[in-house]
């Protein structure tokens, strides 16, 4: 009689010990399972009695028109049944997360991308393999790039930044996107044509930290004035629309924002020198996941789609693209 629980996970009981005991349970006889698992009557005789010495209970009854599961037999098998499944189930998701049908992939972005490329890339991705969990964050370059180099994130989409002083990173250039200055439509300043006549509204400007931020300094510098001091500093494109919509705020937006929103109106004051390229930012020393994997495919798609969509800009400038 057992007395005390059973340590099965000393080693002695095999995987095998159970694949074993419910084929002969399924096919009610040493001889039917032997054949099933093309193996010798003794082998399968030799390993049920090693079950039976490691539980210390018999599991079968034997008659002459094959075996019965005893009580004993009958609990070991339901749980031997349960760890096969359990293990059938493992080999599906492990086959699953190695062709990239799950698994979860993080996505850093930025104000660039928020509004078109990604929701696009998400469904396209969504569409194909409903089993990968997509997860979005929100921030500044400088914010998602310490996530992207401890694992947290997998890659940052959005406008690229300067990346010569930080190692560790490489960047996939995916479109060109002008950045434009805008206001909600219907704003008197759609009638300025200098940046000297914008200064007499509020303005909406990016955080310290983005490269955004410096990038319009430089552009103010180069017309011999100073950032706006009426300003507000944010990057949630949700409560930048918002100001922009309920009063007469001016900000600096990626077109594509601009054009999908016909309650926005594009200023006639270009921004020449602002950065244009929007791409991909991936840890160098890694490698991606399959999900990530994917994601950047729906992305280089998504990207190649507007290519296509967006006007020929007239004032890009070839040299703010890393791949030139």
């Amino acid at each position: 009689m057992i007395s005390r629980p059973l340590d099965l996970l000393s080693g002695r009981l095999k995987l095998r010990h159970l694949v074993l005991v419910t084929t002969i349970a399924e096919q009610g006889g040493i001889l039917r399972a032997a054949e099933h698992l093309h193996l010798t009557q003794p082998a399968v005789t030799r390993g049920l009695r090693e079950v039976e010495q490691i539980l210390g209970v018999e599991l079968f009854q034997r008659g002459p028109r094959g075996v019965t599961p005893t009580l004993f037999g009958e609990a070991f098998i339901e749980h031997a049944r349960a760890v096969q499944a359990e293990l059938r189930r493992a080999g599906v998701r492990i086959a699953g997360l190695a062709d990239g049908e799950t698994g979860t992939v993080t996505v850093g972005t930025l104000l660039a991308a928020t509004n078109v490329l990604l929701p696009r890339s998400i469904a396209a991705l969504k569409a194909e393999r409903p089993g990968i969990t997509v997860i979005v964050r929100e921030g500044t370059f400088d914010s998602l790039v310490p996530h992207l180099l401890d694992g947290d994130t997998d890659l940052i989409l959005g406008r690229l930044n300067p990346i010569e002083d930080r190692p560790g990173l490489h960047q996939i250039p995916l479109y060109n996107e002008p950045t434009l200055l805008v206001a909600r439509a219907g704003h008197p300043a759609q009638q300025a044509h200098t940046l000297p006549d914008l200064l007499h509204y509020p303005w909406i400007v990016p955080l310290e930290q983005t490269a955004l931020k410096h990038e319009l300094e430089q552009v103010f510098r180069g017309h011999g004035l100073s950032m706006p001091k009426n300003r507000v500093e944010c990057t949630s494109i949700l409560t930048i629309r918002s100001l922009l919509l309920t009063t007469d705020m001016i900000a600096a937006l990626p077109a594509l924002l601009v054009r999908t929103d016909d309650r926005l109106a594009e200023l006639p004051v270009p921004l020449v020198s602002v950065r244009r390229s929007v791409g991909v930012t991936l840890p160098e020393a890694r490698t991606l996941t399959p999900a990530a994997k994917v994601m950047l495919d729906h992305l280089r798609r998504q990207a190649e789609l507007l290519r296509r969509e967006l006007p020929a800009d007239p004032q890009r400038i070839d040299h703010d693209d890393p791949t030139h």
